[in-house]
């Protein structure tokens, strides 16, 4: 990771920001773990989880920037997203860090995306995952 990038060099928008850009034409990307995603995801979502669970506790997906790179361009506009925010300010940093130059990040993840009702018409109970990777 390059040292210089910091949380506050990261764009961070609200749900309702993000929509508008992903109605734009960014792209969003969710780290979320595969099992989350699978739950529910924004429609057009690509996945590339940020972290693991394992036996140990939480870890961080070595492959993360490389199956990024496999399916996105470093110049495109990217809009990340997870449970709550956490994991995806942390991956926004490593992206910016791997020459991502158009990385936005969701304040709030898919549980605001789905508190806003941009989810659809199902329970909310049944949208959101407890999120256990809380910094």
């Amino acid at each position: 990771m390059d040292a210089t990038q910091r949380p506050q060099d990261v764009i961070t928008v609200d749900v309702h920001a993000a929509k508008g850009l992903i109605a734009s034409g960014h792209r969003y990307l969710d780290v979320r773990t595969a099992e989350e995603f699978n739950k529910s995801h924004v429609d057009n979502a690509l996945n590339v989880p940020f972290m693991f669970k394992t036996d140990e506790g939480r870890v961080k997906n070595p492959e993360f920037l490389s199956k990024v790179a496999s399916i996105c361009n470093k110049d495109d506009y990217l809009v990340v997203g997870c449970n709550s925010g956490g994991r995806s300010l942390r991956a926004c940093i490593d992206l910016l860090g791997a020459g991502f130059e158009h990385v936005t990040n969701m304040e709030g993840g898919y549980s605001a995306w789905v508190d806003s009702g941009f989810a659809g018409d199902k329970p909310a109970e049944e949208l959101k995952t407890f999120c256990k990777f809380r910094p």
